[in-house]
């Protein structure tokens, strides 16, 4: 990560995927840009490239030692009006393989280097075009998959959330600056600083920062998918349902029992929310020491769930009670919701006799205690009622139908950092109770300003900025 912070040279690389397209567009940013691109790059008409004003398309050709290499299209943008407060260009080209790499080792030749991953929204950042919270939305609007997290994604990269933060560290310095001045007055006996609107202020910003906190239960679902785990006994069937919601062979199926012996986990789209299927391995008795480890991490993968899935055999009901037992005691019922599937109802079973199956998991979820959300006769083989399930799973998950101007933690550094704050302000209320001297409650309110500064970026350094930068893909 050495020479992260150095933004001196100039940089390249392909802002599109990789492979052949019918388009690619190769990246320029830094102090040399438009001279290096000048000398590879002539326009079919007008004025010079380098004598282009900003934000002009400039149509021409790239020559390779007096050879035509490509008819190109190209952009600038002259500092600070471009996306990395830099002189930048972009090459847009033909999406021949050959070409792309042809133009990259052209501008390597006159100086250039290779752009890391994610340099360009670095430099953004540390030019003053985005603060570290934007910045790292980028990278989630690259990778978003569903509307619900392009919308978040969208609100932070606009500074919807740098904005709720920066609202709250400005409160929070107008009144340690107040408190610093008494100290500066401390053997005049005088109090810049009204307590009670101190506490009063406290309260509100952690009113606000607990709800942020809280937030990223829901953000995390969000990015990362709902976790789903379906679980029951062996072969009732679960990586069949896997496959069958999935709609492909992603587990392996087979009449042995246990033949998972570790979850397997995959991402679907339904509705516009990911929903993240965990298949687990199944519950039984077993002396298989193998096994023992995949029934250990099922119980784990029940536990970190939003939805359980309890697969049920149609042709063993007399397993219904055990496996309900079962997981009676390993969900928390205060944030999980409970899906249940009599699965195999494809083997000539009669309405009545589907129905009584139900009645029967009913009364005994009864007893339990145990709260289903629903109840549903499946066939995972032959995918009966597979559309009726992903109903089930969208409906369970309604609020994660999210507006547009809607602020929800989804990194876990930001949900870190807005912690370490919630510790500090809490400090600071019990030392207000207590009335700790001024210098100590300050303290506390700058260990809050730091940690709200390491969130869009006011506090950072090297390292810091190389670890989140190197996960964005090259060329953005």
């Amino acid at each position: 990560m050495e020479g992260y912070l150095n933004t001196s040279d100039t940089i390249c690389a392909q802002a599109t995927v990789h492979g052949s397209s019918a388009i690619a567009v190769i990246r320029v940013s830094g102090p040399d840009s438009i001279d290096v691109v000048s000398s590879i790059f002539k326009p079919y008409k007008g004025v010079t490239f380098s004598d282009t004003k900003s934000h002009n398309l400039r149509f021409g050709a790239i020559y390779k030692e007096n050879e035509l290499l490509d008819e190109v299209v190209v952009s600038l943008f002259r500092a600070p009006h471009s996306y990395t407060g830099e002189d930048s260009v972009e090459i847009s080209c033909h999406g021949s393989i050959y070409i792309q790499q042809e133009i990259i080792f052209l501008l390597l030749s006159k100086g250039l280097r290779m752009a890391r991953p994610g340099e360009f929204s670095q430099r953004a950042f540390l030019n003053g075009k985005m603060d570290l919270a934007q910045a790292e939305a980028v990278a989630d609007l690259i990778s978003s998959e569903t509307l619900a997290s392009h919308r978040i994604a969208i609100q932070q990269m606009k500074g919807g959330f740098s904005k709720e933060l920066s609202v709250m560290r400005q409160s929070l310095l107008d009144i340690v600056s107040l408190m610093e001045l008494e100290l500066d007055f401390s053997e005049e006996d005088v109090e810049f600083a009204d307590r009670s609107r101190l506490k009063e202020l406290l309260e509100k910003v952690e009113s606000h920062i607990s709800g942020l906190i809280e937030s990223f239960k829901l953000g995390n679902v969000i990015k990362n998918g709902v976790p789903v785990a379906i679980v029951g006994a062996t072969n009732t069937g679960k990586s069949t349902l896997l496959n069958a919601i999935l709609g492909e062979e992603r587990a392996i199926v087979s009449e042995i029992h246990g033949t998972t012996r570790d979850f397997i986990e995959d991402v679907i789209n339904i509705n516009g929310v990911a929903f993240r299927f965990i298949d687990t391995a199944g519950i039984r008795q077993t002396k298989e020491a193998i096994e023992i480890i995949g029934i250990e991490r099922t119980f784990e993968k029940i536990k970190s769930a939003s939805i359980v899935i309890l697969l049920l055999d149609a042709e063993r009901p007399d397993g219904f009670e055990e496996s309900l037992i079962q997981l009676k005691s390993n969900i928390d019922p205060s944030f999980q919701k409970v899906v249940v599937l009599i699965n195999k109802v494809d083997l000539n079973y009669s309405e009545k006799a589907i129905k009584e199956m139900m009645s029967s998991v009913k009364s005994e979820a009864g007893k339990l205690n145990l709260a289903l959300y629903s109840l549903l006769p499946v066939s995972a083989k032959r995918m009966t009622h597979m559309d009726e399930l992903k109903d089930i799973l969208s409906n369970a998950q309604k609020n994660v139908s999210i507006g547009t101007d809607t602020t929800l933690v989804t990194n876990i550094r930001h949900y870190q950092a807005l912690s370490d704050t919630m510790d500090a302000l809490l400090r600071v209320n019990d030392g207000l109770d207590q009335s700790v001297p001024t210098d100590l409650l300050t303290q506390d309110i700058r260990e809050a300003l730091f940690h709200i500064g390491e969130i869009v970026g006011e506090i950072n350094t090297e390292e810091l900025l190389g670890n989140i930068f190197s996960k964005f893909c090259i060329g953005k």
